[in-house]
Protein backbone atom coordinates (compact mmCIF):
# COMPACT_ATOMS: atom_id res chain seq x y z
CA UNK A 1 0.00 0.00 0.00
CA UNK A 2 1.19 3.28 -0.95
CA UNK A 3 1.95 6.44 1.75
CA UNK A 4 -0.28 9.40 1.82
CA UNK A 5 0.33 12.75 2.96
CA UNK A 6 -1.15 15.91 4.33
CA UNK A 7 0.19 19.39 4.79
CA UNK A 8 -1.72 21.26 7.15
CA UNK A 9 -1.66 23.74 10.04
CA UNK A 10 -1.73 21.94 13.35
CA UNK A 11 -2.43 24.80 16.34
CA UNK A 12 -0.21 27.55 15.15
CA UNK A 13 3.07 25.19 13.55
CA UNK A 14 2.90 24.12 9.82
CA UNK A 15 3.00 20.45 9.42
CA UNK A 16 3.64 17.29 6.72
CA UNK A 17 2.06 14.18 7.65
CA UNK A 18 2.57 10.57 6.50
CA UNK A 19 0.76 7.86 6.80
CA UNK A 20 -1.25 4.31 5.15
CA UNK A 21 -4.68 4.00 5.11
CA UNK A 22 -5.82 6.56 7.22
CA UNK A 23 -4.63 9.28 10.36
CA UNK A 24 -7.13 7.46 12.76
CA UNK A 25 -5.84 4.21 12.23
CA UNK A 26 -2.43 5.32 11.47
CA UNK A 27 -2.44 6.88 15.30
CA UNK A 28 -3.81 3.38 16.57
CA UNK A 29 0.12 2.51 15.75
CA UNK A 30 1.34 5.80 17.26
CA UNK A 31 2.18 9.37 16.48
CA UNK A 32 5.07 10.68 15.95
CA UNK A 33 6.82 14.52 16.03
CA UNK A 34 9.52 14.72 13.75
CA UNK A 35 11.79 17.67 13.98
CA UNK A 36 14.35 18.68 10.93
CA UNK A 37 17.65 19.74 11.55
CA UNK A 38 18.53 23.76 12.28
CA UNK A 39 17.75 26.26 9.25
CA UNK A 40 16.16 23.51 7.04
CA UNK A 41 12.72 22.32 7.02
CA UNK A 42 9.55 19.30 7.41
CA UNK A 43 10.22 18.60 3.93
CA UNK A 44 13.73 17.60 4.60
CA UNK A 45 12.39 14.64 6.75
CA UNK A 46 10.56 12.70 4.23
CA UNK A 47 12.71 10.21 4.32
CA UNK A 48 12.39 9.62 7.29
CA UNK A 49 9.33 10.10 7.79
CA UNK A 50 8.32 7.96 4.90
CA UNK A 51 10.28 4.96 7.33
CA UNK A 52 7.98 5.47 10.02
CA UNK A 53 4.99 6.02 7.88
CA UNK A 54 5.39 2.73 6.07
CA UNK A 55 6.33 0.91 9.94
CA UNK A 56 2.48 1.70 10.53
CA UNK A 57 2.90 4.93 12.33
CA UNK A 58 1.67 8.60 11.85
CA UNK A 59 4.45 10.71 11.04
CA UNK A 60 3.72 13.88 11.64
CA UNK A 61 6.53 16.59 10.19
CA UNK A 62 6.96 19.93 12.02
CA UNK A 63 8.39 23.24 10.63
CA UNK A 64 9.89 24.73 13.66
CA UNK A 65 9.60 28.41 14.72
CA UNK A 66 11.42 30.39 12.31
CA UNK A 67 12.13 27.63 9.28
CA UNK A 68 10.34 26.51 6.36
CA UNK A 69 6.94 28.10 5.47
CA UNK A 70 7.38 30.14 8.49
CA UNK A 71 11.69 31.04 7.62
CA UNK A 72 12.45 34.25 8.87
CA UNK A 73 13.13 36.34 6.14
CA UNK A 74 16.29 37.71 7.86
CA UNK A 75 17.05 34.12 8.94
CA UNK A 76 20.48 34.32 7.26
CA UNK A 77 21.26 37.64 8.56
CA UNK A 78 20.20 36.30 12.32
CA UNK A 79 22.28 33.20 11.49
CA UNK A 80 25.12 33.18 9.68
CA UNK A 81 26.62 30.50 8.18
CA UNK A 82 27.69 28.24 10.78
CA UNK A 83 24.62 27.37 12.96
CA UNK A 84 25.08 29.46 16.26
CA UNK A 85 25.42 26.22 18.43
CA UNK A 86 29.20 25.69 16.24
CA UNK A 87 30.52 29.68 16.64
CA UNK A 88 30.97 29.73 20.48
CA UNK A 89 28.88 32.95 20.47
CA UNK A 90 26.80 33.53 24.02
CA UNK A 91 24.84 36.43 21.59
CA UNK A 92 24.16 33.74 18.38
CA UNK A 93 24.22 30.31 21.31
CA UNK A 94 20.77 32.46 23.16
CA UNK A 95 19.42 33.49 19.47
CA UNK A 96 19.31 29.88 18.56
CA UNK A 97 18.23 28.44 22.08
CA UNK A 98 15.30 31.21 22.16
CA UNK A 99 14.17 29.53 18.84
CA UNK A 100 14.18 26.20 20.54
CA UNK A 101 12.37 27.30 23.05
CA UNK A 102 9.87 28.93 21.21
CA UNK A 103 9.76 25.40 19.13
CA UNK A 104 9.10 24.02 22.27
CA UNK A 105 6.17 26.19 23.51
CA UNK A 106 3.88 24.64 20.31
CA UNK A 107 4.28 21.62 21.59
CA UNK A 108 1.33 21.15 23.97
CA UNK A 109 -1.26 22.75 21.60
CA UNK A 110 -0.33 20.21 18.59
CA UNK A 111 -0.59 17.44 20.99
CA UNK A 112 -4.43 18.66 22.12
CA UNK A 113 -5.02 19.07 18.57
CA UNK A 114 -4.41 15.34 17.41
CA UNK A 115 -5.57 14.17 20.53
CA UNK A 116 -8.94 15.90 20.01
CA UNK A 117 -9.39 14.84 16.37
CA UNK A 118 -7.82 11.26 17.32
CA UNK A 119 -4.71 11.32 15.49
CA UNK A 120 -2.88 10.62 18.58
CA UNK A 121 -3.78 8.60 21.54
CA UNK A 122 -2.54 8.50 25.14
CA UNK A 123 0.76 6.73 25.69
CA UNK A 124 1.30 6.00 22.31
CA UNK A 125 3.13 9.62 21.64
CA UNK A 126 6.59 9.83 20.12
CA UNK A 127 8.78 12.40 19.52
CA UNK A 128 12.36 12.18 17.17
CA UNK A 129 14.98 14.62 15.50
CA UNK A 130 17.60 15.73 14.52
CA UNK A 131 20.12 18.03 15.43
CA UNK A 132 18.12 20.65 16.28
CA UNK A 133 15.26 18.92 16.16
CA UNK A 134 17.43 16.13 18.65
CA UNK A 135 17.31 19.29 21.21
CA UNK A 136 13.45 20.18 20.63
CA UNK A 137 12.78 16.58 21.73
CA UNK A 138 14.93 16.43 25.09
CA UNK A 139 13.22 19.51 26.12
CA UNK A 140 9.81 18.67 25.06
CA UNK A 141 9.89 15.77 27.17
CA UNK A 142 10.77 17.66 29.92
CA UNK A 143 7.49 20.34 28.85
CA UNK A 144 4.84 17.70 28.11
CA UNK A 145 4.31 14.44 30.05
CA UNK A 146 2.01 12.97 27.07
CA UNK A 147 5.34 12.00 25.57
CA UNK A 148 5.62 8.41 26.00
CA UNK A 149 8.83 7.46 24.04
CA UNK A 150 11.55 10.17 22.40
CA UNK A 151 14.39 9.43 20.13
CA UNK A 152 16.76 12.48 19.64
CA UNK A 153 19.85 12.14 16.96
CA UNK A 154 22.84 14.32 17.19
CA UNK A 155 20.93 16.37 19.29
CA UNK A 156 21.88 17.46 23.27
CA UNK A 157 19.89 17.77 26.63
CA UNK A 158 22.69 20.37 27.91
CA UNK A 159 22.48 23.79 26.28
CA UNK A 160 25.58 25.59 26.61
CA UNK A 161 24.35 28.60 28.29
CA UNK A 162 22.98 28.46 32.22
CA UNK A 163 19.82 28.78 31.17
CA UNK A 164 17.19 27.05 34.15
CA UNK A 165 14.99 25.09 31.31
CA UNK A 166 18.07 23.02 30.11
CA UNK A 167 16.88 19.64 30.12
CA UNK A 168 19.70 18.20 31.57
CA UNK A 169 18.53 19.61 34.82
CA UNK A 170 15.01 18.34 34.69
CA UNK A 171 16.47 14.15 35.20
CA UNK A 172 13.36 13.86 37.21
CA UNK A 173 10.93 14.21 34.37
CA UNK A 174 12.24 12.16 31.79
CA UNK A 175 11.19 8.63 33.18
CA UNK A 176 8.88 6.98 32.96
CA UNK A 177 9.64 8.20 29.09
CA UNK A 178 11.09 5.82 26.93
CA UNK A 179 14.26 7.61 25.34
CA UNK A 180 16.91 6.52 22.70
CA UNK A 181 19.52 9.12 22.28
CA UNK A 182 21.83 8.52 19.21
CA UNK A 183 25.50 10.60 19.01
CA UNK A 184 28.32 10.86 16.37
CA UNK A 185 31.76 10.08 18.39
CA UNK A 186 33.72 12.46 16.06
CA UNK A 187 30.95 15.16 16.67
CA UNK A 188 32.79 18.58 16.76
CA UNK A 189 29.10 20.16 16.90
CA UNK A 190 27.44 18.16 19.36
CA UNK A 191 30.25 15.98 21.05
CA UNK A 192 28.82 13.21 22.52
CA UNK A 193 30.00 13.34 26.12
CA UNK A 194 27.32 15.20 27.23
CA UNK A 195 24.80 13.00 26.17
CA UNK A 196 26.63 10.22 27.47
CA UNK A 197 27.22 11.86 31.26
CA UNK A 198 23.13 12.40 30.85
CA UNK A 199 22.49 9.13 30.23
CA UNK A 200 24.24 8.17 32.90
CA UNK A 201 22.75 10.29 35.10
CA UNK A 202 19.12 9.30 34.28
CA UNK A 203 20.11 5.57 34.97
CA UNK A 204 18.94 5.62 38.38
CA UNK A 205 15.96 6.79 37.50
CA UNK A 206 15.34 4.28 35.33
CA UNK A 207 16.22 1.39 37.45
CA UNK A 208 12.88 -0.15 37.90
CA UNK A 209 12.79 -0.08 34.00
CA UNK A 210 16.61 -0.09 32.41
CA UNK A 211 15.01 -1.44 28.96
CA UNK A 212 13.77 2.43 28.69
CA UNK A 213 16.44 3.97 28.37
CA UNK A 214 18.99 3.50 25.57
CA UNK A 215 22.39 5.37 24.68
CA UNK A 216 23.95 4.49 20.93
CA UNK A 217 27.21 6.13 20.22
CA UNK A 218 28.46 5.97 16.19
CA UNK A 219 32.46 6.39 16.92
CA UNK A 220 33.45 6.93 13.55
CA UNK A 221 30.81 9.53 12.41
CA UNK A 222 30.87 13.16 12.74
CA UNK A 223 27.50 15.15 12.82
CA UNK A 224 26.87 14.84 9.19
CA UNK A 225 26.70 10.78 10.09
CA UNK A 226 27.96 8.27 7.33
CA UNK A 227 25.67 6.33 5.02
CA UNK A 228 26.39 3.35 6.91
CA UNK A 229 25.75 4.76 10.20
CA UNK A 230 22.75 6.98 8.96
CA UNK A 231 20.78 3.84 8.18
CA UNK A 232 21.56 2.10 11.50
CA UNK A 233 20.27 6.04 13.14
CA UNK A 234 16.74 5.31 11.37
CA UNK A 235 16.20 2.12 11.38
CA UNK A 236 16.92 2.30 15.36
CA UNK A 237 14.74 4.88 15.94
CA UNK A 238 11.84 3.04 13.93
CA UNK A 239 12.79 -0.06 16.50
CA UNK A 240 12.60 1.87 19.34
CA UNK A 241 8.97 3.10 18.07
CA UNK A 242 7.80 -0.45 17.13
CA UNK A 243 8.93 -1.78 20.78
CA UNK A 244 7.43 1.80 22.86
CA UNK A 245 4.74 3.03 21.25
CA UNK A 246 3.40 0.70 19.17
CA UNK A 247 3.21 -2.70 21.71
CA UNK A 248 0.88 -0.32 23.89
Amino acid sequence: MGLKSLRLMLASAPALVLFRDSPQNSARHGTILFYHGFGASKESCVPVLSRLATAGFLAVGIDGIGHGERRYVDFDARFPPFAPHRRGDAHLEAAFLEVVRATVGEIPDILDTLLHQHWAYPEQVGIAGLSFGGFISYAAVVADTRIHAGAPVVGSPQWKLPWSDSPHLHLDCFYPTALLSQTAGLDPTQPPAAVRAFHQHLAPYYVQAPERLCYIEYPTSAHDLTPQDDEQVWNAVVNWFETFLASQ
